[in-house]
């Protein structure tokens, strides 16, 4: 991959942005934007997607990042159709250096994209080409890795194809969850913006091209996605857990009722209960622990859910519900 050094943008005054995003995870980045000197950049205008029912209750409410943006005075797009000739004549009315893109949710057209006078930059939650697309947090849980990071890029209309500006890099803890990278992935990714803004205001950034050898692709979470298999692999199926906790949450079938599995964990296999002539997700032991025979090992369920109950220890639920052992999950 070549490396070619952007043109000098350096202005006496601070960048002029338009952020879009939508989730928790773009609000903490755009705090870390509303942080940043006042020399260096200001928001002027946020866009997220348009206020959705949220909740039990199901009330209409404000996106995680327009909620924050109206608390802080920051006025607020919220369009239904981005190719609207409405809101493409608002976000040029903005006058912006820059659009800054995080989980903003949609493909942006190249009239959007040309809006800003220097470039539209993405904060994207993998190390690019690495996990393209709308899923890169669960998908590096899904398949085991050890390190992610950030990516920010200049942003062009094929997904996540841009020249990378800047990439900062995290480890895995053994029991990363969707909810606990997230949380460290939007902390790194604004404080890695911060930095590209500024290696960007002294002319000191350099776009690198990626490697289309290199590029894996994500698509979106649907529940279905989080249907336990049993036949598959132990350490697979606590990878889906963790990948899938908080949102949609690993399920499976109890008894004809669905089972929400929270945390679980691969075990070391016991040689006569991993042998044991049952099926894939057979309850094969309930005491001290719930212990499932997978495809392949064992996976001890740690925490699980009823719909509409709270969450509960394994062993409490089993008990408590008067689950047997040679009990079948998933039928």
């Amino acid at each position: 991959m070549v490396s070619s050094p952007l043109t000098s943008v350096s202005k006496l005054a601070p960048f002029k942005i338009v952020f879009m995003g939508t989730p928790q995870l773009a609000a903490r980045i755009l705090e870390f934007l509303l942080g940043a000197p006042s020399d260096l950049s200001r928001v002027v205008a946020v866009v997220t997607r348009p206020d959705q029912p949220r909740g039990r209750g199901m009330r209409v409410e404000p996106s995680e990042v327009g909620a924050l943006a109206a608390a802080r005075g920051i006025p607020v797009l919220k369009p239904d159709r981005i190719k609207s000739v409405e809101f493409l004549t608002a976000l040029t009315s903005l006058a912006a250096d820059l659009l800054v893109i995080a989980g903003y949710g949609r493909i942006l057209p190249n009239d959007v994209l040309g809006v800003p006078r220097v470039m539209p930059i993405n904060v994207h939650t993998s190390l690019l080409p690495k996990f393209r697309g709308a899923s890169p947090v669960e998908a590096a849980i899904l398949a085991g890795e050890t390190d992610t990071g950030v990516t920010i890029m200049r942003v062009t209309q094929r997904m996540d194809a841009g020249p990378i500006l800047l990439q900062r890099r995290i480890s895995l803890a053994n029991d990363e969850t969707q909810g606990s990278l997230k949380t460290k992935l939007a902390d790194l990714g604004g404080a890695a913006l911060i930095e590209a803004l500024t290696l960007l205001r002294r002319g000191e950034l350099a776009e690198t091209e990626q490697d289309e050898n290199l590029a894996t692709y994500t698509s979106p979470v649907a529940k279905e996605h989080a249907v336990v298999d049993w036949q598959a692999d132990a350490r697979q199926i606590e990878r889906k857990v963790r990948a899938y906790n908080p949102w949609p949450v690993a399920r499976t079938k109890l008894n004809e009722n669905e089972l929400l599995v929270w945390r679980a964990r691969a075990v070391d296999a016991d040689q006569q209960i991993a042998s044991a002539a049952v099926p894939a997700g057979t309850l094969v032991r309930l005491k001290p622990s719930a212990i499932v025979k997978c495809g392949e090992g064992l996976l001890e369920l740690c925490e699980v859910q009823a719909p509409g109950r709270r969450r509960i220890g394994a062993s409490d639920f089993m008990r408590g519900r008067r689950i047997a052992e040679g009990t079948r999950l998933g039928e």
